[in-house]
């Protein structure tokens, strides 16, 4: 569909595909807990795992349409397009996944290790870190939309390596568990 009403409507439909898909999720996760609790530890943390997988991608790719946005003249067809790409990709799949990967994330933490463990307490230092990059590239979508972005596109390219650095921490942290 083109046009305002089109995009609109392509919007609705992004959406409540992904409101679906978090239900599902949410649905899914209650019936492993309801079938076999003595599983539930696995299956949360392997759901958590993919949470985690879509909420890096998606923040491993908003500051790279930040890097194209950047370049391209204000108002321009290319300049709608990134904007449609960028709020589509934080409304339905960065924000669910954060918030997806920080419950299942906290109840692994509880329930796996009582939230005891330097290298856990540190973790979770860079995920607070990584969930305010979260923020700062939400900020950045509302401002490229109202057609505010006051940073080239050299600063998009160094911000996005900020959620890789973070991201090799805190698999290190929990792979090796070093302290």
């Amino acid at each position: 569909m083109s046009g305002p009403r089109g995009e609109a409507s392509g919007g609705a439909i992004a959406m409540r595909r992904a409101a679906v898909a978090v239900v599902v999720f949410v649905v899914l996760a209650a019936a492993l807990f309801w079938l076999d609790p003595a599983d539930l530890y696995l299956w949360v943390k392997a759901l958590h795992v993919i949470a985690v997988i879509a909420w890096m991608a998606g923040m491993l790719y908003l500051p790279r349409l930040f890097v194209y946005h950047a370049d391209v003249p204000v108002g321009s067809p290319q300049s709608e397009t990134f904007k449609v790409m960028e709020r589509r990709l934080l409304r339905a799949i960065v924000n669910p996944a954060m918030i997806v990967s920080w419950v299942l994330g906290l109840w692994l933490a509880w329930s796996g290790f009582g939230l005891m463990g330097g290298w856990l307490h540190v973790k979770i230092v860079l995920v607070l870190a990584l969930s305010a990059v979260h923020g700062y590239l939400s900020r950045a979508v509302r401002l490229f939309a109202d057609d505010r972005n006051s940073h080239p596109a050299r600063h998009w390219r160094i911000v996005n390596e900020v959620p890789t650095v973070l991201m090799i921490g805190i698999v290190i942290l929990v792979v090796v568990k070093p302290f």
